[in-house]
């Protein structure tokens, strides 16, 4: 073997080695330490738009377990928003705002929060209905079964009242959406288990504005080739500039 072929060999041999540490690498911040999460609703409006691509970080808050309080992990408190796994389909991903911690007293009384007695002061909430809604509005009311509400929730919620004050117990947590008006939260299916939570978004790493006015909407295999190319060869028109890379607060 001449002096250029070993050359060439060892160039390959390097780029496949840089090429496989860089998909190492990539594989492991996406299974410990980021993940990529859509928002799919308008429940966290303005906070989150539907068309907002989060970079999560699963690292903040530790696993749950008890070497966590050797670590530099976060507590989870009040006003920190969460993504987490749907308790009754924990398939889902569900992303709120925490509200009660373990040991606070939940209700709401014509809108408003109190915890533990004391009003809540939160300039992210929006209310987009001026219909009033005796269950939303008014929380806890174990004595209305509302339109979404889970059974198994009901029952247990019946249990955890004290005083129209609701018990967050050890271990859970209680979590709204900001657009209070058009979120399915904790009010209808209860608490969010701490083994639950994924983590704290980080970023809006991207931002596309709602396109259902300008695509079809039936989800046949053309129309969604269709969304696809249609992103693609107008991602500069569609994008939401003023969104991309914004922290989540």
């Amino acid at each position: 073997m001449n002096a250029r072929a070993h050359t060439m060999g060892s160039d390959t041999a390097a780029t496949l080695q840089s090429l496989l540490c860089t998909v190492v690498i990539a594989i492991f911040v996406v299974t410990f330490i980021v993940q990529a999460f859509q928002i799919p609703s308008e429940s966290m409006e303005d906070t989150l738009l539907i068309g907002d691509y989060l970079l999560v970080d699963k690292q903040c808050y530790g696993g749950g377990s008890w070497w966590d309080v050797m670590m530099p992990y976060q507590k989870i408190r009040r006003g920190d928003i969460i993504v987490f796994h749907y308790p009754v389909n924990p398939s889902q991903h569900f992303v709120k705002r925490v509200v009660g911690v373990p040991g606070d007293r939940v209700r709401m009384v014509n809108k408003r929060v109190y915890v533990n007695g004391t009003p809540l002061v939160e300039k992210y909430v929006r209310f987009k209905s001026t219909t009033p809604d005796n269950f939303r509005d008014n929380f806890p009311r174990p004595d209305i079964v509302a339109a979404g509400l889970d059974a198994n929730w009901f029952l247990e919620m019946k249990k955890l009242v004290d005083g129209n004050q609701l018990i967050v117990p050890d271990g859970y947590y209680f979590a709204l959406g900001d657009n209070r008006d058009s979120s399915y939260d904790s009010r209808y299916w209860g608490f969010v288990p701490r083994e639950n939570i994924i983590g704290r978004p980080l970023l809006i790493y991207w931002s596309v504005r709602n396109l259902e006015n300008d695509l079809p909407s039936t989800p046949s295999m053309g129309d969604k080739l269709f969304h696809f190319a249609y992103a693609v060869t107008h991602i500069f028109q569609i994008t939401r500039w003023d969104r991309t890379f914004r922290a989540v607060k």
